[in-house]
C-alpha cells in the first residue's frame, strides 16, 4: 500500500519529467509543508495519511484564500495561478460533501444532541462534537458550523 506522501513524490517526479512547471512547483511546496509538519515539535516523526491530508487541505485553503485576495486586488493572472494550484491539490483530497449531504448529517447530529438533552443555540458544541468525526476531511469547519447554526436556529 502506497502512502499519500509517496504518491505525491511520484507525481512530482512525473511532473518534473513532463516539464509541468505549475504542477511541480505546487507539489514541491506541498511536500515542503508536509516535511515542516513532520519536523515540528520536539521529535521528528512520520505523518499518517490522515495528517498528510490535513496538511494538503490546509495548503489548498491557502490557495483559495490567496486567489480571492488577488481577485480583490485586481491581479487576475496571480488569482488564476492560485486557483490552478488549488485544483491540483484538491485532486489529492477526498470528495467534498454536497450541501444536501452535509445538511442531512448535521440534522441527524442535532437529533442525537436533542436526545442527549442539548437544545437551542447552546447545543452548538455538542452537535459539532458529533458532526466533526463524520465529516472529517470532507467539509470545511466554517461550512459545517454555518449549517449547524442554521439548523439550530430554525
Amino acid at each position: 500500500m502506497t502512502t499519500l506522501k509517496s504518491t505525491l513524490k511520484e507525481d512530482l517526479t512525473e511532473a518534473i519529467r513532463a516539464r509541468d512547471e505549475l504542477r511541480s512547483s505546487t507539489l514541491r511546496l506541498t511536500l515542503a509543508a508536509i516535511t515542516k509538519e513532520e519536523v515540528a515539535g520536539k521529535q521528528a516523526r512520520e505523518l499518517s495519511d490522515d495528517e498528510v491530508q490535513k496538511v494538503i487541505a490546509k495548503e489548498a485553503k491557502k490557495r483559495r484564500e490567496a486567489a480571492e485576495a488577488f481577485e480583490q486586488g485586481g491581479r487576475a493572472a496571480q488569482a488564476e495561478r492560485e486557483k490552478a494550484e488549488g485544483a491540483i491539490l484538491d485532486a489529492y483530497l477526498p470528495q467534498q460533501l454536497g450541501d444536501d449531504e452535509l445538511k442531512q448529517i448535521v440534522a441527524q447530529a442535532v437529533e442525537e444532541a436533542k436526545a442527549a438533552g442539548a437544545e437551542g443555540p447552546r447545543a452548538m458544541g455538542a452537535v459539532m462534537k458529533i458532526v466533526n468525526p463524520k465529516v472529517a476531511g470532507r467539509a470545511e469547519g466554517g461550512r459545517v458550523a454555518a449549517v449547524v447554526k442554521q439548523l439550530l436556529a430554525g
